[in-house]
């Protein structure tokens, strides 16, 4: 028998965009595990997060971030996208498939924008599978 795939989801956001994040995610959402872990700042992300999140496990990585132009530390955002970028490479490099890890502006607390890349994201996964790393 086959084990039905439940995709874990490490998200990772600016509490200046979203303060605790899981709000984020709707109660009937039990086909999937998300975890949101807050940072001070997008620009706060570092390689090795995103890299640790997949070693422990993790489907996908979300990376949110303010809208470009939008940061309050004026470039937090433009350099969370740069190493975002970085990882994507390696993770292809490496075999993983960059599209696992995701850059996203999201509007402050627009939790339905939040809602639809999530949903995407799983729609993504369907077809990716899971993290071959785990």
């Amino acid at each position: 028998m086959e084990k039905q795939f439940k995709p874990k989801i490490s998200v990772f956001h600016c509490i200046n965009v979203f303060g605790d994040g899981e709000v984020l995610l709707p109660p009937e959402r039990q086909d999937a595990a998300v975890e949101f872990i807050k940072l001070p700042c997008s620009s706060m992300i570092k390689d090795v997060f995103m890299l640790r999140a997949f070693e422990a496990g993790a489907d996908a990585v979300m990376v949110m971030v303010c809208p470009e132009g939008a940061c309050r530390y004026v470039e937090g955002n433009l350099r969370a996208k740069k190493r975002v970028g970085w990882v994507k490479n390696l993770l292809d490099e490496i075999g993983l498939d960059g599209r696992r890890l995701g850059l996203f502006n999201v509007p402050s607390e627009d939790a339905a924008v939040v809602g639809q890349i999530i949903e995407q994201t799983l729609s993504d996964l369907a077809d990716l599978g899971p993290n071959p790393a785990a």
